[in-house]
């Protein structure tokens, strides 16, 4: 089957992977609102990951985060977002990982949002599953 003639997708993976997408798109938009002002505690808490108490970065971050949560609500965009979404996670995991932070509360919190976000996008995406066939 190529990526043209998707099978059409079921009902309840449809809904399961919009669920799952839109646990991903509440957390970033409440990860980039609190960026943006920024609030206080945001810059604080940026201090000890080795970032600057700037509240221009956390500014930046916030903007980067949101921007790359609505390219991956969008249907058409979903993809890129997605990829986006990827990378910023990757950031994160590397600036918990430079700083040594807890194996699974902290450095994987980024891998456990990707699975997530993937997950949610794979099901609710027929395209994505003909581009990454699991089972035949």
């Amino acid at each position: 089957m190529s990526i043209s003639e998707t099978a059409p997708v079921s009902p309840g993976a449809l809904w399961t992977g919009r669920a799952l997408s839109g646990v991903i798109v509440l957390f970033m938009i409440f990860d980039g609102a609190i960026k943006l002002p920024p609030l206080d505690i945001v810059v604080q808490t940026m201090v000890p990951l080795g970032w600057p108490a700037d509240p221009n970065v956390a500014r930046m971050l916030g903007v980067i985060g949101l921007i790359s949560t609505a390219l991956y609500a969008l249907p058409r965009t979903s993809v890129l977002g997605a990829i986006l979404l990827t990378a910023y996670m990757g950031g994160a995991i590397a600036t918990n990982v430079r700083v040594d932070n807890p194996l699974f509360s902290h450095i994987l919190f980024g891998v456990y949002l990707g699975i997530i976000l993937w997950g949610g996008l794979y099901l609710r995406d027929p395209r994505l599953r003909a581009l990454i066939p699991f089972s035949r």
